[in-house]
């Protein structure tokens, strides 16, 4: 979990620390922190945030053309999804570009009086957090902003009225406005705040999408989807469940778990050395992530490290481990005792249990000695690759840690060696 989100004072104390402030009219006035931090029609020549970096500087500016073109702001021949892969490969590529795409969203979303720009800012920083995090010290600032909006919504359409009657005061003899939009386009902005805020929680530990290939436009739609479409990989085993309920109402697993795990085998990860250990190529790794989210199963599939990677990261993203923290502590306390630890799994929720069983059941297969000959992975070696996917120590002293990975390793390997799992057969 995050820090507690910092206050409004702290928020301008670091704005007035870090932003790079602009100047305005014949006579160079700066501009109020206020302003910078409000909705912008024009154009900007030079960044948001201090920077002595060249290259950030001049890119910074063309961004925020991207930023407003996403945001219906600004005319452009592009689509949407390709701005957005713009943008996004940009600050995925140069990372001194992130921190400045949230800031300039912070400051396009803030005082906006046009609902559907202000949606499609916040539907932007939602795809953007698919792709990379914020840097460690502009984290608290972009999660206290999106906190402020997560029961918001009455709040904002009150302050787009009073903008208006503002504006429509100042500029009643004009004839050139900007289009009002007090209308619900689209979702509320506290569900796109929900989201921002859950997603920023895991991709502040994740720290986003890695690997050589730059994103690519299914990565955006997937991104863009998962706002009101939960991906299978960060949800919760309930959430996955209901999810698949439509598709595959008679199944008491996840399809994603028996699925990949059908893959490993098919494609002979039994028999494979490393099986576990050797991480499959990241890039074919992200491409299946695509398209298991789709619920679809490539049969171009050649190597059982790909599906045995992505499999051991459905069970470490999942929101709470297959082993739920209130059982944490009796597993480390029974890592020595077999009956004990068996014990412990017929404690669990019905859906962990069986998803569990599910797992060591598959973990058996491969601790047979006629395949540990031709994996080397043992039993032992199995538990510590699975174990940190199963359970998750929750304190932050170093020697906790170290010393519980130990125990958590034994408790495993003692379910592996122990636990009766000949009732999975066949469950799907």
């Amino acid at each position: 979990t995050l820090r507690k989100p910092i206050s409004q004072s702290s928020m301008a104390d670091w704005a007035s620390k870090n932003l790079n402030m602009h100047t305005q009219g014949i006579f160079r006035r700066r501009i109020s922190i206020s302003n910078m931090l409000s909705w912008n029609g024009g154009s900007i020549k030079k960044p948001m945030l201090i920077t002595s970096n060249r290259t950030i500087k001049k890119e910074a500016c063309e961004m925020f053309k991207l930023v407003q073109s996403y945001m219906g702001d600004r005319q452009t021949r592009m689509d949407r999804n390709h701005v957005a892969l713009v943008t996004v490969t940009k600050c995925w590529s140069m990372q001194g570009l992130r921190d400045e795409l949230y800031i300039q969203l912070i400051r396009q979303t803030t005082d906006n009086t046009c609902y559907r720009s202000l949606a499609w800012g916040w539907e932007l920083m939602a795809i953007s957090l698919a792709f990379f995090s914020p840097s460690p010290k502009f984290q608290s600032y972009l999660e206290g902003y999106i906190y402020r909006h997560l029961d918001s919504d009455e709040n904002i359409a009150q302050r787009i009225k009073e903008l208006v009657d503002l504006k429509n005061k100042k500029n009643s003899k004009s004839r050139k406005k900007r289009k009002q939009n007090t209308e619900d386009e689209g979702l509320p902005i506290s569900t796109y705040a929900k989201y921002c805020y859950r997603k920023l929680q895991k991709v502040a530990i994740t720290g986003g999408k890695k690997g050589l290939r730059k994103p690519t436009v299914e990565e955006i739609t997937h991104a863009r989807n998962a706002i009101l479409t939960p991906s299978l990989f960060g949800s919760s085993l309930e959430e996955i469940m209901l999810r698949q309920q439509d598709m595959y109402p008679g199944n008491k697993l996840p399809w994603v778990q028996t699925q990949l795990s059908q893959q490993v085998l098919a494609l002979g990860g039994e028999q494979t050395e490393g099986i576990f250990r050797i991480p499959g190529d990241i890039d074919e790794v992200n491409a299946l992530k695509l398209q298991v989210d789709q619920w679809r199963m490539p049969s171009s599939l050649s190597d059982p490290n790909i599906p045995a990677s992505l499999l051991k990261l459905w069970y470490r993203e999942l929101e709470e481990p297959v082993i739920p923290q209130q059982f944490y502590k009796e597993c480390i306390s029974n890592y020595e005792n077999p009956d004990a630890a068996v014990a412990v799994v017929q404690l669990l929720p019905e859906l962990n249990r069986l998803v569990l069983c599910y797992l060591i059941h598959f973990l058996q297969i491969f601790a047979q000695p006629s395949n540990v000959g031709r994996t080397k992975m043992d039993v032992n070696n199995l538990a510590m690759v699975m174990a940190p996917n199963c359970l998750r120590c929750q304190s932050d002293d170093p020697r906790v840690i170290f010393e519980n990975t130990r125990k958590e390793m034994s408790f495993l390997r003692m379910l592996i060696v122990h636990l009766d799992t000949s009732f999975v057969k066949g469950l799907v």
